[in-house]
């Protein structure tokens, strides 16, 4: 598998829901033409950025020309960088500065940032005025490859990550990989977690070509375009055929069972991003995998070399900080929304590229199981 020449022309992936079908638009500059693209699917309709302050330095002004070139009247709401914005306070202010700008029912909401904005500004659409659309603009790679896409939209609970929220759909998803060059290596890497997620999940091939290929994704060649393309694909697909996650779109959480027990126990912190979860959840998935003999050791020793080749913690022990200990980690886990009736579920894996749902997986297991990763 190799990536293709770079064209003039943007990857089109169709996210096929019926009666609210929508494109994620893939390739560089595309910030640009927003405003046109906004006005040929709402025309006359007002807009609403939602961004936070880091994103607002870097592309804010950008965003409020494209639009203004397509004569579409923007505001502009402006929150703290960070997870911590994914909470019921900044659900509230962004809902009710909405609704002062007097952007109407038929206007429309652009999140214009991370997946932490991508989710809080979709939650707020999904609830003002009981629900308008909006547009995702993501500005990093976890965003552009995952949270972006699929129309999942929440905030935190003290009790566990995305635990209140709604599946609203975006309209229109721009991918703009260019906007990937502005961004810190840490972050860079934390997203590409979640590019690998979709090799592991069911595309040994793209995998394979991942571990030849990942310091090209970085250096934005267009094997990154590529990178991004083949995993909005996959969502995509996965999403048509289960938008509500009541099958098998719940692999796409390979690693976010473990992952947002970490998270929750960082405090939802910078002492550990989203996808360093991810990537420390995936190697533990295919530990634990290989523990119950369900895949063969050397995977889940590749996935794990290759993660770490790319610059991303792959054990407990590279949180920094306190780290909970196995009783607590298996409280956090209890509060996953995959939990069906007290019973735990993982995304468990036969192989690289073979990931599967596993129900009624034994508690006292994991507990001994994470026992042992802490030790």
């Amino acid at each position: 598998m190799t990536a293709p020449l770079r064209t003039t022309d943007p990857v089109v992936v169709e996210v096929a829901l019926a009666g609210r079908a929508y494109e994620i638009v893939i390739g560089r500059g595309l910030l640009a033409g927003l405003g046109q693209r906004v006005a040929a699917l709402r025309p006359g309709a007002r807009a609403a950025i939602v961004t936070d302050q880091v994103v607002a330095e870097s592309h804010l002004a950008a965003a409020q020309a494209a639009l203004a070139a397509a004569g579409i009247e923007s505001n502009c709401v402006i929150v703290p960088a960070g997870e911590t914005s994914k909470s019921y306070s900044m659900f509230e202010r962004v809902c009710e500065e909405l609704i002062a700008a007097r952007i109407e029912r038929g206007d429309l909401v652009v999140a214009l940032g991370g997946g932490v904005i991508g989710d809080l500004a979709g939650f707020a659409a999904s609830a003002v005025r009981r629900g308008m659309d909006f547009v995702q603009v993501p500005t990093t790679l976890l965003a552009q490859v995952d949270s972006s896409v699929g129309g999942k939209t929440g905030i935190n609970s003290g009790h566990g990550k995305n635990l209140v929220g709604a599946f609203h759909q975006p309209i229109l998803v721009i991918a703009d990989t260019a906007l990937l060059d502005t961004l810190p290596p840490r972050i860079m890497r934390a997203g590409y977690a979640e590019v690998a997620k979709y090799g592991l999940i069911a595309d040994a091939d793209f995998f394979a070509w991942l571990e030849a290929n990942w310091r090209e994704v970085f250096a934005g060649t267009p094997a990154r375009e590529h990178a991004v393309a083949v995993s909005c694909r996959m969502k995509a697909q996965i999403v048509a055929r289960d938008e509500r996650e009541t099958g098998d779109r719940a692999l796409l959480n390979l690693g976010h069972t473990f992952g947002h027990a970490l998270e929750a126990a960082a405090g939802f912190s910078d002492r550990l991003y989203h996808g360093e979860a991810i990537s420390i959840g995936m190697v533990l998935a295919f530990a634990f995998s290989a523990r119950s003999g369900l895949c063969a050791p050397a995977d889940a020793e590749r996935v794990a070399r290759h993660l770490a080749a790319a610059g991303l913690p792959t054990r407990i022990s590279d949180i920094p900080g306190d780290r909970p200990d196995a009783d607590r980690l298996i409280e956090l886990i209890g509060q996953d929304k995959k939990v069906r009736r007290g019973k735990l579920t993982f995304i468990l894996a036969r192989g690289i590229g073979k990931s599967f749902i596993a129900p009624d997986i034994d508690v006292a297991a994991i507990r001994s199981f994470l026992a042992e990763n802490l030790s």
